[in-house]
């Protein structure tokens, strides 16, 4: 068995390659990536000798390139790739449509075409868009984005649902909640908190700070992702948090006080356009059907991620600096 996994040297696809191709040492991991800023080969470095793991640079709305990484007894497409950053987002949208949207229905075509065994799809608790206090997102609730970066990302849902309904591809979607845990680019709210919390400088709070988000290690996340792969019913789509919603303000102060550093560190500075109030997603359906449940507590998980920063900061200066862009021509040549 092979799977192409798209988008895996960011965040989320890079821990689940680490866990996949250590896990399932007979099954082949083709990364497709197309090393934008937040691409990082670093991150795969515990793996990147392994023999069932293979490194391709590419972009997935080039249709040539994804044609001739995918190989022709690919079992699954996991697909990770995506502009992610809603900041970036609202700064300029262009780029957000043609990879999350465009770049999703190339890889749709290109499956079909392949016979691929089954497509999964990543998608964000921010196509549902804010909850009211105390209300759940469901799977079978109507999609409300409010970010362009959400908007993208439930066009290209709509893609995928289309394609099983008029192709019958067999095809998943996954909602996750926010993540947290090491090799996560700094400018996402904890590892630029985290940063800056050791170092002693400002940690910036968006308005109030008392927007809530379901928090979720990325080790939890990558785990149900691979349930899903192997059982996951055709067609279905399935949310993945850690059902612990926290304020932005309340989870930065636990986070300073892991650290050891004062609450004067926060400060408050222009929220940011069309701002969310609460993310929270209902993840019943998925411990009823398939028996995965999260493991690791928030504030497990904070001390465990605060610790890793601690233990990295190398790896931290590289990424802040874009040196970390310097191990892509020294382990692959001037991609």
């Amino acid at each position: 068995m092979s799977i192409f996994v798209t988008g895996g040297a960011g965040f989320i696809g890079s821990q689940f390659i680490r866990d996949w191709v250590v896990q399932n040492p007979d099954e082949l991991v083709i990364n497709f990536d197309s090393l934008t800023y937040a691409g990082n080969l670093e991150n795969l470095a515990p793996v990147d000798k392994l023999p069932n793991y293979r490194m391709v640079k590419g972009d997935i709305c080039d249709e040539n390139a994804v044609l001739a990484a995918i190989p022709e007894d690919c079992a699954a497409v996991v697909n990770f790739a995506a502009e992610s950053h809603v900041d970036r987002s609202i700064l300029s949208a262009k780029e957000f449509v043609q990879t999350n949207v465009l770049g999703t229905q190339t890889l749709l075509d290109i499956s079909r075409h392949k016979k691929v065994g089954r497509f999964l799809h990543i998608s964000t608790d921010e196509v549902g868009g804010s909850m009211e206090p105390n209300q759940w997102f469901t799977e079978d609730m109507p999609l409300n984005p409010s970010s362009p970066y959400a908007a993208s990302k439930t066009a290209a849902e709509h893609l995928v649902r289309a394609a099983s309904h008029t192709f019958g591809m067999d095809t998943i979607i996954t909602r996750t909640s926010n993540n947290y845990g090491p090799y996560q680019f700094p400018e996402k709210l904890l590892p630029l908190a985290i940063s800056n919390a050791m170092q002693g400088l400002p940690i910036p709070v968006y308005g109030d700070g008392l927007q809530e988000r379901d928090w979720i290690h990325v080790a939890d996340n990558t785990r149900a992702l691979g349930i899903v792969l192997r059982r996951g019913r055709a067609g279905q789509t399935y949310h993945i948090g850690g059902k612990n919603p926290l304020r932005n303000m309340d989870v930065l102060k636990i986070l300073l006080k892991t650290v050891g550093q004062p609450e004067s560190l926060l400060t408050h500075v222009t929220d940011r356009l069309g701002h969310d109030r609460r993310y929270a997603v209902d993840c019943s359906k998925t411990y009823r059907e398939l028996g995965w449940e999260p493991e690791i507590g928030f504030a497990e998980g904070l001390a465990a991620t605060v610790a890793w920063y601690r233990d990295n900061q190398a790896w931290v200066q590289r990424t802040r600096s874009g040196e970390y862009k310097d191990y892509y021509a020294r382990m692959y040549g001037n991609v």
